[in-house]
């Protein structure tokens, strides 16, 4: 540990400030980028039968899947390289270099030619936006006030619902006609690159985080930009008395940061894992097949499967928007436990009825958007608690590997699953998929119950120590 010492007040200064345009733009900025991959992610997944036509791709259901996994693959990676990055070079530099990397995949993507094409564009935008899982929930974390931290991590990560309901809208018009079948998926991901280039623009305003500084040395330049954002928030702000010791270090080995994580905070990065395990197979076993399942089961036209995603993703943006005031008043156990409980329930209670082919298309859809309204609220407050559990210098590398993990686990082989079970032509064989979302959902649940930190209210510093201090 260094010698040098800095006393500060960067985290009471930060979590007393009011709410104000400052936060606004931070949450725009940065959360945008969330839209922007529900856009063309919903694209991608509404797009899964009319790639396998032969006047497209020629995919198979299962090469649907594939590719799919291709895209978490990429995640993975580009979570653990950008989060890793992140904590040693700062949030700022990463974010854009993220972004960047996002922008280059879904770009190339418009250009596939093959199944392998495509899949290795997939995987790089997976990198990008592996990589912003982890530096833009730290920024926003290290930012935003501690007494409103859960509803606008919530906020954040759902707004990505936004955009897939956006791109379930975008694929009912690019698959309407209007133009030719191998021009129109193609467009999808041309306009979102086009619209990631503006959001490169947009994050100039966003500010380095000056807790990350303060740990890393940059003590001056900390307080420069905290007194910034104090005169661009304004009004009369009160004075702070709270100060904490720290001693800076330029980077933070693996061996400090995983011994932590490993032994001082051991039961949370269980806690972690688990809940991220559950909901990363969750969604990316049924949300981003169920494309697939409305053509296979129900006979629903390419065309309109739009119509059918559509209401899925309104129930994963609501569930975020209303339930996420709750993250921070009635608590995050009771509020986390509740929503993973609720959403695996629910998935029993639906892969029953669709076992017995008791389900239409319209009333399957309700069903689902019934169950991603908890779900989505879950899966947010996942990625929440992986965010604000551990020490800053670990924050993002913490949502890397946990993200990575859980994916890995979770979710990277559940698109290439459920492709052989939708290919198997068995309701039953896909049931059980469901019904085993469902086992890990109510496992999530009570491992919150045990494990769960309470967090709501409460400033970084106050819910795990920095390793500088």
């Amino acid at each position: 540990m260094s010698e040098a010492t800095i006393t500060t007040d960067i985290p009471a200064r930060l979590d007393r400030l009011p709410w104000s345009r400052f936060h606004l733009m931070i949450v725009l900025a940065l959360g945008i980028t969330w839209v922007l991959d529900g856009l063309e992610v919903t694209i991608v997944g509404s797009l899964g039968p009319v790639l396998q036509d032969k006047r497209t791709l020629g995919f198979s259901a299962q090469d649907v899947g594939s590719v799919a996994s291709f895209y978490v693959v990429g995640a993975v990676v580009g979570a653990l390289i950008f989060g890793w990055l992140t904590d040693r070079m700062g949030r700022k530099f990463i974010f854009f270099v993220t972004l960047g990397v996002y922008v280059g995949g879904v770009l190339l993507s418009a250009f596939a030619w093959d199944f392998w094409s495509f899949g290795i564009f997939r995987l790089i935008t997976g990198l990008g936006i592996g990589g912003e899982y982890a530096a833009i929930n730290s920024a926003i974390d290290e930012l935003i006030p501690a007494r409103l931290r859960g509803r606008i991590d919530l906020m954040v990560n759902g707004s990505y619902w936004a955009g897939a309901a956006a791109g379930a809208g975008a694929s009912i018009v690019l698959l309407s006609g209007i133009v030719p079948i191998n021009l129109g998926w193609r467009l999808g991901f041309g306009i979102g690159a086009v619209l990631g280039l503006f959001i490169l623009l947009l994050r100039r305003i966003v500010p380095e985080s000056p807790r990350w500084l303060v740990t890393h040395g940059r003590d001056v330049e900390a307080h420069a930009t905290m007194d910034d954002i104090e005169r661009e928030v304004g009004g009369t702000l009160a004075p702070v008395d709270k100060r904490m010791t720290v001693h800076p270090r330029q980077s933070f080995g693996f061996g400090l940061i995983f011994s932590a994580m490993l032994g001082q905070y051991r039961a949370r990065s269980i806690l972690a894992l688990s809940l991220m395990v559950a909901q990363a197979f969750l969604f990316n076993a049924v949300f981003f097949t169920y494309g697939l399942v409305l053509q296979h089961y129900e006979h629903v036209p390419d065309a309109d499967i739009g119509l059918y995603i559509l209401p899925l993703c309104a129930g994963n943006l609501l569930g975020p928007l209303l339930l996420g005031h709750f993250f921070d008043t009635i608590g995050r156990r009771k509020m986390i436990a509740s929503t993973y409980a609720m959403s695996g329930v629910l998935l029993m209670v639906i892969a029953v009825l669709f076992g017995e082919g008791l389900l239409t298309a319209t009333t399957q859809t309700i069903g689902w958007m019934v169950v991603f309204f908890f779900a989505s609220a879950a899966a947010s407050s996942a990625y929440l608690t992986a965010s604000e559990i551990f020490p800053l210098e670990t924050r993002a590398l913490a949502i890397a590997v946990f993200y990575a993990m859980g994916t890995l686990i979770g979710g990277a082989a559940a698109p290439w699953l459920f492709g052989r079970l939708i290919q198997a032509d068995s309701a039953w064989a896909l049931a059980g998929g469901y019904g085993v979302a469902g086992v890990l959902m109510l496992g999530g649940a009570g491992m919150e119950v045990w494990l769960g930190v309470d967090a709501e209210g409460r400033s970084l510093e106050d819910i795990a120590l920095p390793l500088s201090v």
